[in-house]
């Protein structure tokens, strides 16, 4: 994926915009100490566990900074960038950009990298998208990479995976919009599609209720639909890999479709409590999917 020209033009980092960074990469690898990061699984090797968790620590401090960040997001986002484009000749100060470099020496591309900050500077310019292909396209910085890396790290991508990668990665990013609904709305953010919920004649008032009003219950029903078609390209992804990145892919895959699952059992009531997947489901779809045809 090339940068369509968003490349940041370089930014003279001041003191205090390091400052700001570097505090925000110091709470986020805090906050990361004390959660069960989910991909450190023992069935993943620890070469493999260590570049994932260098990828969950980049991408949780670009997203504190997006979401966080006192001060002028925007500049602190191209700060990121322009370190990111020096991390490719050893020269990176920010640490969590630092400690991504193995994943670029492992083959991971840049750009996965730089559309992850790009994602966060959407996040900066944009509030709401008109239609649930403006939505996905918000996706394709926001959550493909991620996937891409996964598949750079096994020593894994080829374009027909890519593609089912990016579609599987980008239904997960759906169904986390319809887990989110109330929250995303308290910060100004609108990820259902617009077109929809006029269609449903759902107020702005309605995405910060208590509870889910059945238009709005039929809005997310709508995306979470939508989200399971994309997941059904994990059934072939799944199964063209071997060894870890099998099973580690079809635990992610396992997991939206059991979020897929909760959602669908709740009847959509996003609002008065956060719905999430079971477990036992998202082990029980994991299995189906891993399991030799």
């Amino acid at each position: 994926m090339d940068d369509g020209g968003r490349g940041a033009p370089s930014v003279d980092r001041a003191p205090a915009c390091t400052e700001i960074l570097e505090g925000i990469a110091e709470r986020s690898a805090a906050q990361m100490a004390a959660e069960n990061f989910p991909v450190a699984l023992r069935v993943v090797p620890r070469r493999a566990r260590d570049r994932l968790a260098r990828l969950y620590a980049y991408a949780r401090f670009v997203d504190d900074v997006g979401d966080e960040a006192p001060g002028d997001r925007l500049l602190l986002l191209d700060t990121i960038d322009e370190d990111v484009r020096r991390a490719a000749g050893g020269t990176a100060q920010l640490a969590p950009v630092r400690s991504a470099v193995p994943l670029l020496e492992d083959g991971v591309p840049l750009q996965c990298l730089l559309d992850l900050v790009e994602a966060n500077r959407i996040d900066q310019r944009v509030s709401s998208y008109e239609t649930f292909d403006d939505l996905i396209g918000y996706c394709n910085y926001s959550a493909a990479p991620v996937g891409r890396v996964v598949l750079a790290i096994a020593a894994a991508a080829t374009p027909e995976r890519i593609a089912a990668s990016d579609a599987v990665c980008n239904g997960l990013q759906v169904l986390e919009h319809c887990q989110d609904v109330g929250e995303d709305a308290r910060a100004g953010r609108t990820y259902l599609p617009q077109a929809d919920l006029r269609v449903a004649a759902v107020g702005p008032e309605e995405l910060l209720a208590s509870r889910t009003s059945p238009a709005l219950r039929r809005v997310v029903a709508q995306q979470v639909e939508r989200a399971r078609g994309l997941l059904g390209s994990g059934r072939g992804l799944v199964a063209s890999l071997s060894g870890w990145a099998r099973v580690a892919v079809a635990g992610y895959v396992g997991g939206g479709l059991a979020t897929a699952d909760a959602l669908q059992r709740a009847d959509f009531d996003v609002l008065s409590r956060h719905l999430g997947p079971s477990k036992a489901r998202t082990a029980w779809h994991a299995v189906v999917l891993a399991r030799p045809r």
